[in-house]
C-alpha cells in the first residue's frame, strides 16, 4: 500500500491511514488466516507531506541564488510542521518521546547538510537528492509510530535500508533490479514473517556507493511497484485523493467518470500523457509478473477505484477510454534544406538536446525531411532553443520556429487498435470547435492518438472529444 502526500498531511489524516486502512486490512487478513486462509502481510510506502518536496526544491533553488532568509524561513516551517505532528500524534507518551527524538535527529542532519550547501553556495545533483530525501524520511517514522500507537507492529525504513539500489543518475535514478530484488527480499521478507508492517520511504533509494538518490517526482508509486515485484506481492494499492483513473481531468470535464478497469498499456499511455496519480515508470517492475494495481481514494475507501490489469474485461466495446492533456509545453520546429536526405540529422539534433538534459515529449517529422517538430516542457524552452542555436543554427538547420504556449491532447484506448475512422472522428470534433491542430503523432501500437493545439484551446478540445466518444456514459 502506497499513501500519497495529501493522505498524510495532518495528525488526523495519519491516524485515519493507520487506524482505518492499514490496521483494518491487517485485522481482516488476520481473521481470514484463523479461518484457514493464508496471511497476506502488508508493506506500506509513504510519500512526504504534501508540499514539503516542493518546499525543499525551493530551498535548493534559493541556495543557488544566495537567498539566505528565504531558506531559513522554509526550513523553519518544515521543522515546525513535523515537530508539531510528532508531539501530537501518539497517545503513548514513550512513543511520543521516541518519535520526537527521531524527528529531531533528522532535522539536525538536514540543518548540517544545509550549512555545507550554503557555505559553498552550491547545489550539486547529489546534494540536491540528499536534501529532497528528508520529506519522506521525516514522514515514514511518523506513520510507523501511529501504527505502533494502535497496537500494530511496525518498523520504518528508508528506501536505502529497505534495499532499493539504483544507478547514480541523481534526480531520475533507475533501480538495479537484480541487486534490489536480493536486498529487498533479505530485508523485508523476515519482517513480514514476524508480523511486522514495514513502513518504507517512497521516492528514494541509494546508488552502489551508498549515496541517496531519488526516482523522480511522483516516485513513491515507483517505489511501491519495485518492492511489490521483488516480494511477489498479490496486489498493489496506490491510495491517493481521487477515486481512480478518470476518463478526463474532472477540473476540465465535470461529468468525467472513474474507469473501473484499464490495461497496463492503457494506464502507461495515460500516465505518459498527463493523467495524474500514476508515475509513468511505475508499471515497469510489475509488467512481467502481472501484479494488479488498484488506485483508490484514501478519503473514500468504500469506492473500489480503478484496477490496472494485464487483460481487463470491462468496456469491451469502448474504442476510447480517456482523453488527457499535457499543459505547460512548447513546440519547437527546426527547418533546413540541408536536413533532406542527410543521415544522422535527427540524431545530431536530439544529441544536442540530450547533452543539455532536455526531455523531448513528442516528435513529428514529415516525409519531406525538411523539418522536425518537437514538444518540450515550457521550463526547458529557453535552454533548448539556446542549445540548438549555438550548436546547429546556420549549419545543419536554417531556422527555428517556436510556439510558446501549447498543449498536447491525447485520446487513449486499446479499442482504437485496428478500428477505422478514429482519427476522422477526433479531428472532425476538434474542427467543429474551430481549433487548429498544429502537430499530430500516433505510434504503431495505435493505443493513443496525440496532437498539439494552442494551450488556450486545451480545455475545449478535451471537452469536445469526451462528448464525441460519449465517455460520460462509459459506466452505464
Amino acid at each position: 500500500m502506497k499513501f500519497g502526500g495529501n493522505a498524510v498531511a495532518s495528525v488526523e489524516r495519519i491516524r485515519h491511514v493507520a487506524r482505518d486502512i492499514v490496521a483494518k486490512h491487517t485485522a481482516l487478513e488476520s481473521i481470514a488466516s484463523t479461518d484457514g486462509g493464508s496471511l497476506n502481510q502488508i508493506v506500506v510506502v509513504v510519500s512526504a507531506i504534501k508540499g514539503v518536496t516542493d518546499d525543499l526544491i525551493q530551498v535548493c533553488d534559493s541556495i543557488m541564488m544566495g537567498e539566505r532568509s528565504k531558506v531559513d524561513s522554509i526550513i523553519h516551517n518544515i521543522e515546525e510542521k513535523h515537530k508539531s505532528i510528532a508531539s501530537n500524534l501518539c497517545s503513548n507518551e514513550s512513543y511520543t518521546r521516541e518519535l520526537s527524538s527521531i524527528i529531531d535527529a533528522l532535522i539536525k542532519e538536514m540543518s548540517d547538510l544545509l550549512k555545507g550547501m550554503m557555505l559553498l553556495n552550491e547545489v550539486t545533483p547529489r546534494s540536491r537528492d540528499y536534501m529532497l530525501s528528508f520529506g519522506e524520511r521525516l514522514m515514514a517514522p511518523m506513520l510507523c509510530y501511529a501504527l505502533k500507537d494502535i497496537g500494530v507492529k511496525a518498523e520504518h525504513l528508508a528506501g536505502k535500508d529497505a534495499g532499493i539500489v539504483t544507478d547514480s543518475n541523481y534526480g531520475d535514478a533507475r533501480p538495479l533490479m537484480d541487486t534490489t530484488r536480493l536486498r529487498i527480499r533479505h530485508r523485508i521478507m523476515p519482517m513480514l514473517e514476524q508480523g511486522i508492517v514495514p513502513v518504507v520511504t517512497g521516492f528514494i533509494g541509494s546508488d552502489q556507493h551508498g549515496n541517496i538518490t531519488t526516482l523522480g517526482r511522483g516516485g513513491s508509486d515507483y517505489t511501491a511497484t519495485i518492492i511489490a515485484s521483488c516480494i511477489d506481492a498479490d496486489e498493489i494499492t496506490l491510495w491517493t485523493d481521487v477515486d481512480g483513473l478518470m476518463t478526463a481531468d474532472p477540473k476540465m470535464v465535470k461529468d468525467a467518470q472513474v474507469l473501473r478497469e484499464v490495461s497496463y498499456a492503457e494506464a502507461m499511455e495515460m500516465a505518459l500523457f498527463g493523467a495524474k496519480y500514476l508515475h509513468p515508470r511505475a508499471l515497469e517492475p510489475v509488467l512481467d509478473k502481472g501484479i494488479p494495481i488498484r488506485i483508490r481514494n484514501v478519503f473514500n475507501p468504500e469506492c473500489q477505484g480503478t484496477t490496472i490489469l494485464k487483460n481487463p474485461t470491462a468496456y469491451p466495446s469502448k474504442i476510447v477510454k480517456a482523453v488527457t492533456a499535457i499543459r505547460n509545453v512548447s513546440l519547437i520546429d527546426v527547418r533546413g534544406s540541408s536536413m533532406v536526405g542527410s543521415p544522422g540529422t535527427a540524431g545530431r539534433i536530439f544529441n544536442v538536446l540530450g547533452e543539455n538534459r532536455i526531455n523531448i515529449i513528442m516528435i513529428s517529422q514529415g516525409p519531406s525531411e525538411s523539418s522536425i517538430s518537437m514538444v518540450v516542457r515550457k521550463s526547458d524552452l529557453d535552454k533548448a532553443v539556446n542549445a540548438l542555436e549555438l550548436n546547429l543554427l546556420g549549419r545543419l538547420i536554417k531556422g527555428i520556429n517556436v510556439t510558446d504556449d501549447a498543449a498536447i491532447i491525447a485520446v487513449v484506448g486499446a479499442g482504437m487498435r485496428g478500428t477505422k475512422g478514429v482519427a476522422a472522428r477526433v479531428f472532425s470534433a476538434i474542427a467543429k470547435q474551430g481549433i487548429n491542430v498544429i502537430m499530430i503523432a500516433q505510434g504503431s501500437s495505435e493505443l493513443n492518438l496525440a496532437f498539439v493545439v494552442e494551450d488556450r484551446y486545451a480545455e475545449d478540445a478535451v471537452k469536445a472529444l469526451h462528448d464525441e466518444f460519449e465517455l460520460d456514459k462509459i459506466n452505464r
